[in-house]
């Protein structure tokens, strides 16, 4: 653990190639919380990152068409990625690794180049999430050869839920874990429910541009176009991939936020929402989902019972 950012009732630290915290009502129960979200980082950056060759998903991306071995943790993982691309129609589709690669996003985003030469290799639609086999009793998976994964679309969800409802159930108090923009909370909320500064970076400064909303249980997430972008040859890019073309989504929406029952359902939403472009908004009113969404040139698109802007904090239902 490094870049340790301390204060009265939250922690903060590099992982996962992006910023983790933990708030808490209670500041007595901070540093037990905080272990919680040590424990949680570790064990799903083991399991499904794309970056270390020890990782489980790592390995299995290797494994040439055999099938192998892992873990409950992982099996939780890519099933929950599996749902998702059921809930979205293939639009959220974990077979998007090689696709990552092509268009250089290789690496922990930290060490990507932002300024490369061209592609020198065809983007190309994505072999599909129907073509992993899962056996949930014998322990297995295997994927065709050549098949990548990338579970990062809802993995770092999972995560933040995951932390939540263990530091909840470990303290007894009301704890926000925050994984790069991934929200989950978990038991009893403050008064007024926790202050969740809506903006198109989780890392930005409290002013600014962007709303400040309530939550007292479930989920956010915020998926955009603006903080990880890069450029190959000229071309910019970014990390949500359009499974149907293989390169990055059409940049309609600069940021989605969604509240949802839990981080992960919020973090399809925003994901799906990315790539359906002008079709998200009926797409979530249809599920009832509250979302913002926000336009290249910065106007707010609300829906599903998402709060008006106001100067204060407003309610935000999941």
């Amino acid at each position: 653990m490094s870049d340790v950012v301390r204060s009265p009732g939250s922690v903060a630290w590099r992982a996962l190639g992006t910023t983790v915290s933990v708030v808490v009502a209670d500041p007595g129960i901070l540093d037990e919380a905080a272990a919680v979200l040590r424990d949680g980082v570790s064990r799903f950056d083991l399991a499904c990152s794309r970056f270390r060759d020890d990782s489980e998903l790592s390995r299995l991306n290797a494994a040439g068409g055999v099938a192998r071995a892992v873990s409950p943790l992982f099996i939780d993982a890519l099933e929950t990625a599996l749902r998702a691309a059921l809930l979205s129609d293939g639009l959220v589709d974990p077979t998007v690794g090689s696709a990552m690669e092509v268009i250089g996003y290789d690496r922990d985003f930290d060490a990507v180049e932002r300024d490369g030469g061209a592609l020198r290799v065809q983007v190309r639609p994505v072999p599909g999430w129907r073509m992993i086999q899962l056996d949930r009793a014998a322990g297995t998976v295997k994927l065709p050869s050549g098949v990548q994964l990338d579970l990062g679309a809802t993995a770092k969800a999972l995560c933040a839920d995951w932390v939540a409802a263990r530091a909840a159930d470990a303290t007894g108090g009301g704890v926000l874990v925050n994984l790069g923009g991934d929200i989950a909370v978990g038991g009893p909320a403050p008064a007024g429910g926790w202050q969740i500064r809506v903006t198109d970076r989780h890392d930005g400064p409290d002013d600014a541009p962007g709303q400040t909303v309530g939550i007292d249980a479930g989920g956010m997430a915020t998926s955009g176009t603006t903080a990880r972008r890069w450029q190959r040859g000229g071309q910019l890019m970014h990390h949500v991939v359009d499974p149907a073309t293989g390169a990055p989504a059409t940049e309609h929406w600069r940021t989605v936020t969604v509240s949802a029952g839990t981080c992960v359902d919020a973090n399809i939403a925003t994901t799906t929402s990315i790539i359906l472009g002008p079709a998200a908004p009926t797409w979530l009113a249809e599920r009832n989902l509250p979302g913002r969404l926000v336009r290249p040139d910065g106007q707010v698109v609300t829906v599903a019972g998402w709060p008006a802007e106001t100067t204060g904090t407003v309610a935000c239902s999941g």
